[in-house]
C-alpha cells in the first residue's frame, strides 16, 4: 500500500469539513421557492435560531439568525423571545463553542472559499492584530445590546442595529437576492443599502488574503461563542507528555493561535488542522462528559 504524504492526510480533515459546511448550508436555506420568487420564508420554522450566521432574510432561510433575533426582542414588553435567543445561544455555546464557526457557519463557509483564491501574498496578522480581534465585542455589546436596548422609536420598539448598518452576511444572502428578484425591494432600494454593498466588498474583498476577516473582528455571534470555548463540552486537549513546543500547530493555523500554549482560545473555530499538521500526535478533540 502506497503510503500517503503529510498534504494528503491534512487534505482528507478538510475535506470533511467543506462537506459538513455545505450540507447545513444547503439544509438551512433549502427553501427554493423563495429563490425562485424574491420572497421571505416565513413557515414556523423561522421561530427557531439557526447556530450560525445566516440572515433571516435570506430568500431560502428556513431559520433566524440569533444576532438577528436577540436584536429584534431585546426591548419587547414580554422578555421571553430574547430569554429563548439567549438560551440558543447558551446552549450551542455549551455544547460546541466556535466549533460552530468552523463547521456550521454559512459565512464561514464563503469566507473559507474566498480564502482559497490565490493571491501574491495572504497577511497572516494586521499591525494591532490583538487589540482588532477585540472590536467583536465592541459590536456585540454596542450594536447588537445596547442601541437596540436603549435607542427607541415612537412605538417603543428599538432597530436591529448591526443588521442594518454592518453586518454583511444580511446583505449578501438577504439583501442583494431580495433586490434582484423583487422588483419592489429594488425601486425601494437607496443609500443604506449602496453603504451595506460597500461593507460586503470590503468583506469579501479582504477574506481573500486575510483568513475569515469578519470572523475575527467584526462577528458578535463568534465573540460569544467564543466566551464558551474554555467550558464547552468540545474542546481541544493537548497531551503534555507528547508535546515539544515545536510551534507546528500556530504555524499551520490560519488564525495564527499558539495551540500548544492556548487549545482553548477565544478565536479558535476547531477547524482541526492543528490536530492533523501535529508531528507528534499530541493533539487531540474531546467531547467532556
Amino acid at each position: 500500500m502506497k503510503k500517503r504524504n503529510s498534504a494528503e492526510l491534512r487534505r482528507e480533515p478538510n475535506k470533511i469539513r467543506l462537506l459538513i459546511q455545505l450540507t447545513f448550508t444547503a439544509i438551512s436555506n433549502g427553501y427554493i421557492k423563495g429563490f425562485a420568487k424574491g420572497q421571505i420564508f416565513t413557515g414556523a420554522t423561522k421561530y427557531l435560531c439557526v447556530p450560525g450566521m445566516n440572515c433571516y432574510s435570506c430568500p431560502g432561510a428556513l431559520g433566524s439568525c440569533p444576532i438577528g433575533a436577540l436584536q429584534a426582542t431585546l426591548n419587547a414588553r414580554q422578555y421571553k423571545m430574547s430569554l429563548y435567543v439567549l438560551g440558543l445561544m447558551t446552549v450551542f455555546g455549551t455544547l460546541l463553542g466556535r466549533f460552530v464557526c468552523g463547521f456550521i457557519c454559512p459565512f464561514g463557509l464563503i469566507q473559507d472559499l474566498l480564502f482559497k483564491i490565490p493571491f501574491v501574498k495572504k497577511i497572516r496578522r494586521l499591525p494591532g492584530e490583538k487589540g482588532l480581534r477585540w472590536l467583536r465585542f465592541v459590536f456585540l455589546g454596542i450594536f447588537v445590546i445596547l442601541l437596540p436596548l436603549f435607542v427607541i422609536d415612537i412605538t417603543g420598539l428599538g432597530e436591529p442595529w448591526f443588521c442594518k448598518w454592518i453586518c454583511p452576511v444580511g446583505t449578501l444572502e438577504g439583501g442583494i437576492p431580495l433586490v434582484l428578484l423583487n422588483n419592489a425591494m429594488r425601486g425601494a432600494a437607496g443609500f443604506l443599502f449602496r453603504w451595506k454593498l460597500v461593507i460586503l466588498a470590503v468583506t469579501l474583498l479582504s477574506s481573500i488574503i486575510i483568513y475569515r476577516p469578519f470572523c475575527r473582528y467584526v462577528c458578535p455571534l463568534g465573540a460569544v461563542y467564543g466566551l464558551f470555548n474554555k467550558i464547552s463540552l468540545y474542546r481541544i486537549k493537548i497531551d503534555s507528555q507528547k508535546c515539544t513546543g515545536c510551534t507546528a500547530c500556530q504555524k499551520t493555523c490560519k488564525l495564527d493561535i499558539p495551540v500548544w500554549k492556548n487549545p482553548d482560545s477565544m478565536d479558535c473555530i476547531r477547524c482541526g488542522e492543528c490536530k492533523t499538521a501535529c508531528p507528534h500526535g499530541a493533539i487531540s478533540t474531546t467531547v467532556l462528559k
